[in-house]
């Protein structure tokens, strides 16, 4: 018995980009759901010979909002931030950039006070771009996302995804590849983002 948005993911009948996304009206909902992200271009060490894959495009990862009955969270909400918003934000943006790091050459940095973690100003940016020429995302609502997220797991592979999804070959690996980002973030200086600029 498939779960609610298992068949959807699996064959999506439209796949928004970025740039579709954030024009308005938006076309994502302001209620709760799962979303899935399709990527065109698979960031390095990346598994996918077991993911779904829709016009060239290769599903792999998931999320819902919210992530429980109290948060006001919703689809637009947490899509947008995905698509515009920082590593400190967006698991999803963060594990890009981690593993886009070489091809970028904006690694993990402490910035403002020392306490958040982002790319910085031109790191994100730089995401923003790419997200916008690779990453694609549909939906799908649900009044309890949380109740279902983890049984798509059983499922579909979503190398992306670390919580609930130990099971994958991948979830380790990637794991520890966030954490020693992490680690190297935290012994290098705060960044100084004075002279640098973010448009969207």
């Amino acid at each position: 018995m498939h779960s609610v948005g298992e068949d959807l993911f699996a064959n999506p009948p439209i796949l928004y980009s970025r740039s579709e996304i954030l024009s308005k009206p938006y076309p994502v909902p302001k209620e709760r759901g799962l979303y899935a992200w399709f990527f065109k271009e698979i960031p390095p060490g990346v598994p996918t010979a077991e993911c779904v894959t829709k016009d060239g495009l290769t599903l792999l990862y998931v999320g819902i909002s919210p992530k429980n009955l109290e948060s006001s969270s919703n689809l637009l909400h947490r899509i947008k931030t995905h698509y515009t918003g920082n590593a400190e934000g967006s698991t999803l943006r963060r594990t890009l950039g981690v593993l886009l790091e070489e091809q970028c050459g904006f690694p993990l940095r402490r910035v403002g006070s020392g306490k958040r973690l982002t790319f910085t100003h031109l790191g994100e940016q730089w995401l923003d771009n790419w997200m916008e020429e690779n990453a694609f995302v549909t939906w799908v609502t649900h009044s309890a996302p949380w109740e279902i997220e983890a049984g798509l797991f059983k499922n579909l592979s979503l190398p992306l995804n670390i919580q609930d999804n130990g099971h994958h070959p991948f979830a380790k690996e990637l794991s520890n590849m966030r954490k020693k980002a992490q680690k190297k973030a935290k012994e290098m200086p705060v960044a100084d983002e004075s002279n640098e600029t973010r448009s969207s």
